[in-house]
């Protein structure tokens, strides 16, 4: 088959749908060689993603129009959008497409999102799962969304997981993670979380709950991009004299596989995700899980998590003190969250999309 990505992302986007776009053009390339990929960006970057970029021939408004030339010129068979979008109007004859919905967030929670950001979202999200031969949703919660909000058929629509970056595949040195460990200023066992400090991911409720466990021989480490949401935390923490509290904003992805190596916990409270990457992230680094009820997280962490209401601070500080506490249950989840993370390897879900992009 002639594939054919939109992979904007996959050059330029550092974090969530960047990850996803390479995970699936590379572990396509690796799993089914036979088939023949084409990368469609803008404009290209250094970025290696295993195939060469191509730059549409029109630039101007490529994604939502100007595309399906060149898909036609490539006599591409199947197209698809990894990131939430197709083009608009009606395909030439014989290209099938595909789209991928991360998650309808700005659907549940508009007051979230810009006015006009979240008007966009809506018509180019709406738009592509009306439009697309197939769906693919990251989640049963996803899915699920993409019925209640834009009645899509359920048949349409297929739950295909991810897999996070291969560099959490690979133990570290103890003597890398203590070099991590000092660059950061990271003297005592350590609680993480890592995520966009904003409102939806909760980290003040993880502040309020590390603040009742009152753990002098722990840190609490907040890792993320920062926001006015951060502004807020920072200030109920002087406010209450919150001790041993670090948040660390741009640290470098090469960083991250020894900062979750180097911790004791993970913690996840966000009141709304597509999936949970970052669950993901910890289970394959060996380190239990404590995250949130209410939307997919569940899925994300499977056995390998305890699961507290994000409203509730004092069920957040009571699971992680059961696993801070309890060495038996801590071994438990990690050899279950092990376990849990065979299902995302990029082999079976490489596999799917073969037989999805076969099935269309």
């Amino acid at each position: 088959m002639k594939i054919g990505f939109d992979a904007k992302r996959a050059f330029h986007n550092n974090t969530g749908l960047g990850n996803y776009s390479r995970f699936v053009i590379e572990a396509l390339l690796k799993y089914f060689p036979q088939n023949e990929y084409f990368a469609y960006s803008p404009k290209l970057s250094n970025r290696e993603i295993g195939i060469k970029g191509i730059i549409p021939k029109n630039k101007f408004l490529w994604r939502s129009w100007l595309i399906k030339n060149d898909l036609q010129r490539e006599r591409i068979e199947i197209y698809h959008g990894l990131s939430n979008e197709l083009p608009f109007g009606k395909m030439p004859s014989g290209i099938k497409t595909v789209v991928t919905i991360h998650d309808l967030i700005f659907e549940r929670y508009p007051k979230l999102y810009p006015f006009f950001d979240a008007l966009i979202y809506k018509i180019k999200f709406r738009k592509a799962c009306q439009k697309a031969d197939a769906v693919v949703a990251v989640s049963e919660q996803t899915k699920r969304d993409i019925i209640d909000f834009y009645g899509i058929n359920p048949d349409k629509i297929h739950v295909i997981y991810q897999d996070c970056e291969v560099a959490f595949h690979e133990k570290l040195s103890t003597e890398h993670i203590e070099n991590v460990k000092v660059k950061y200023q990271i003297k005592k066992k350590y609680i993480l979380s890592v995520g966009t400090i904003i409102e939806r991911k909760n980290q003040a409720s993880l502040v309020a709950a590390f603040q009742k466990l009152n753990l002098s021989n722990y840190e609490l480490i907040l890792v993320g991009g920062h926001s006015k949401y951060q502004n807020q935390i920072e200030k109920y923490i002087k406010a209450n004299s919150v001790k041993n509290i670090k948040i660390l904003n741009k640290v470098p992805f090469q960083d991250l596989p020894a900062i979750y190596q180097g911790s004791e916990l993970f913690v996840y409270p966000s009141f709304f995700e597509g999936f949970g990457i970052p669950i993901v992230e910890a289970l394959h680094s060996g380190v239990p899980v404590v995250a949130a009820t209410g939307s997919c997280l569940e899925e994300a962490g499977g056995e390998g998590a305890l699961y507290a209401n994000p409203l509730n601070v004092n069920d957040l500080a009571d699971k992680m003190l059961q696993i801070l506490v309890n060495k038996d249950l801590r071994k438990q989840l990690i050899l279950a969250g092990q376990k849990h993370v065979m299902q995302f390897s990029a082999q079976s879900i490489a596999g799917k999309f073969n037989k999805l992009y076969h099935a269309i």
